[in-house]
Formats: C-alpha cells, structure tokens, sequence
C-alpha cells in the first residue's frame, strides 16, 4: 500500500527549527516526511519529533559526496532514525553529458549502495531535468537504470515533465525501479517545475497510477515559498482533495 509524504526540504527557509516542522507537517493528513539534512539536531531530537507528530520516515537525501567520504557514520546517524532509504538528491549536469560519464556514475553508485546494504540500507536516486538529455536516443537517466542493479530511483514526476517528457508513462515504463515518486508539477511549455495543481499534471491520475504501481512513497515536494508554511497548507490540501 503506498503512503504519502512530504519532503521538508519544502520548507527549508522556515526560521523554525526541525522539530518544530516535523510536528507542523503532523498536523496534516500526511503519513510521513522524507529529511533533507537534519539541522544540526540531534538524531534522538529528531526521532523523539518523528513519534511525538505520529510520523514514518519515508527516506533521507544525503549528497553522494558525504556517502562516499563516511558511509559507515551516515549510516548510523539514518540507521538510529530507523530510516531504510536513503536517496541521493543531485548530481551536476556534467555526470550526464555523455555514456562515459553515467557509467562512471553508476560504478559510485553501485559502490556506495553495497556500503550501505551492509547497514541494511537501500540506495536511491532522485532525478532533475539533466538526466534527461538524450543519450543513444534515450535519456540519460533511462541509461543510469540500465548500468546499475542495486539502485532504486525516486522519480520526481514534476522534473520529468519539465524535461519534456510524459511522466506517468516514463512511470509505467520504469516502475519495476522506482520505489518513492515526488509529486511535483511542471509546466510543459516553460520547462519549469510549479506549485502542484498550477501546471500540466494530472494530479489525479498520478495519484491512481502511483497507487496502481504499488509505489512505496508518494512524497509531496515543492520548490516555490520554501519559508512559508503556506507551502505546506497547500501541499495539505492536495492531499486532502486528491488522497
């Protein structure tokens, strides 16, 4: 059964601390929240925050740079969090520019990921519009699935539109890989990312398709207002209309 979340780094520029978000997003109809960093919080304040607000961790984006250099005390800080994924959130455009450079970045991924299962964690990664340039006649990101084997994708629908591309089915074409979609919307003749139910997804139907894939997580991210808690009264109710 999917669950739907919210990724806090929605509201990054709120002068609140962690805590204080988590338990704000805890009064919403949200399951859980994805953490984007911790805040320099402790990961006990931040677990003790997670029960208080009734939440799950739906994953943790933590930079392959700060994987690589520490796996083993990344992994302990996520671990103590009972977190079981944990995403890689960027890479530079360069990474994707050529076949060459993504089988380069899927051997660092592929290593990182076999560090992390150690750990019992799964790695996984989140896609922008550059993973989109096309390769082979494919994108670049459709190449990346097809050089790794122990990688999960976060799919973010709204990035995949924004890049051109139909999401729902780059979804059904790719689901047997994916286990967290972002919901995020785009639009199509600007090739930038909006506020969800402001752009060309069918909320609706993504919601349905998500559903029908048996997706993990649906984690609801927006990059508009990242200091206002209108961000997350609207994200609360998308979830209401459309959950």
């Amino acid at each position: 059964m999917t669950s739907i979340g919210f990724q806090l780094y929605s509201l990054h520029g709120v002068d609140d601390s962690l805590p204080t978000v988590i338990e704000r997003v805890g009064e919403t109809d949200f399951e859980g929240v994805e953490l984007a960093g911790l805040d320099e919080q402790d990961p006990n304040t931040i677990a003790e925050a997670l029960d208080t607000a009734g939440l799950e961790l739906a994953g943790a984006h933590v930079g392959l740079e700060e994987l690589e250099e520490d796996v083993d005390t990344v992994a302990e800080t996520y671990r103590e969090l009972g977190c079981e994924d944990v995403v890689v959130p960027w890479l530079d455009p360069e990474q994707f520019s050529s076949v060459d450079a993504v089988e380069s970045v899927a051997e660092r991924l592929e290593a990182v990921s076999a560090d992390l299962e150690n750990h019992d964690l799964s790695l996984h990664y989140h896609n922008h519009n550059q993973e989109f340039v096309e390769l082979g006649g494919e994108p670049a990101l459709s190449t990346l699935m097809a050089e790794t084997e122990t990688i999960g994708f976060e799919l973010d629908l709204g990035w995949v539109g924004a890049a051109g591309y139909d999401p729902l089915p780059y979804l059904d074409d790719h689901s047997d890989r994916v286990t967290i979609v972002h919901l995020k919307d785009y639009d199509a003749e600007t090739g930038d990312v909006v506020e969800v139910g402001d752009g060309d997804l069918d909320v609706e139907a993504a919601v349905e398709a998500v559903r029908g894939h048996g997706i993990e997580w649906l984690v609801y991210e927006a990059e508009e207002r990242p200091d206002s808690y209108g961000t997350l009264d609207h994200a609360a109710d998308v979830v209401e209309t459309h959950w």
